[in-house]
Parts: C-alpha cells; sequence; structure tokens
C-alpha cells in the first residue's frame, strides 16, 4: 500500500515497478492519494486550491530536489496515476468506490 506517497516521488514508476516485483500471486497494490479533479479547470474549487497551494510550498519543491524527479505534485490525477501504473507493469488500473472528500483510491493489479 502505498498512502498520500505517490505524487511525493521523484520516480514513482520505478517505485511501482518495484512494488508490483514484491507481490505474491493474486496480489495488488493499494495506492491512496489526494482526491484531484480528474482535469484542470481554473479556479478549482476549494479543495483543489488548497492542494494545489501545498503543492507548490511542500511536494514539488521537495520531489526536485532528488535528479531526474518527474516532479508529480500534490495535484494527482488519476490518468497520472494510470500512467504510472502502466508503466511500471501494471495491467489494470481500478479507481474504487470509495467515497472520500479528500482522498482517492486506486488498485493496481499486475
Amino acid at each position: 500500500m502505498l498512502f498520500e506517497t505517490l505524487h511525493d516521488m521523484a520516480n514513482p514508476v520505478a517505485v511501482l515497478r518495484a512494488a508490483g516485483a514484491m507481490l505474491a500471486p493474486g496480489g495488488a497494490v493499494l495506492i491512496g492519494d489526494e482526491k484531484a479533479a480528474e482535469t484542470f479547470t481554473a479556479p478549482g474549487d476549494e479543495l483543489e486550491r488548497f492542494t494545489y497551494g501545498f503543492s507548490a510550498l511542500h511536494c514539488l519543491p521537495a520531489a526536485l530536489t532528488e535528479p531526474a524527479s518527474v516532479a508529480t505534485g500534490t495535484v494527482i490525477r488519476p490518468d497520472t496515476v494510470r500512467r504510472f501504473a502502466q508503466q511500471g507493469g501494471f495491467r489494470a488500473v481500478t479507481v474504487l468506490s470509495i467515497e472520500h472528500d479528500f482522498w482517492r483510491f486506486y488498485r493496481l493489479d499486475p
């Protein structure tokens, strides 16, 4: 499980690849990360503006301290998670139907 961390990683694809390699047969990776809108729309709702602010002040600068960072930042959208998962070797990404104001949950299957 990766909780509130994928967006902070300089190389999330390598981490997902390693997580997939550690799975037992039939296992899956569970990700919980910020619930950003599906697409960018200005000015965004209050949560989106909050996450952009937090990203600019902490998550993005922290990730940029590492070489070759993909610099995702706090506002990680489902398409980004899907792309990282596919590049990390996962065949299926499911957005789980868990309702929460701040978090979105994903299941990644190898």
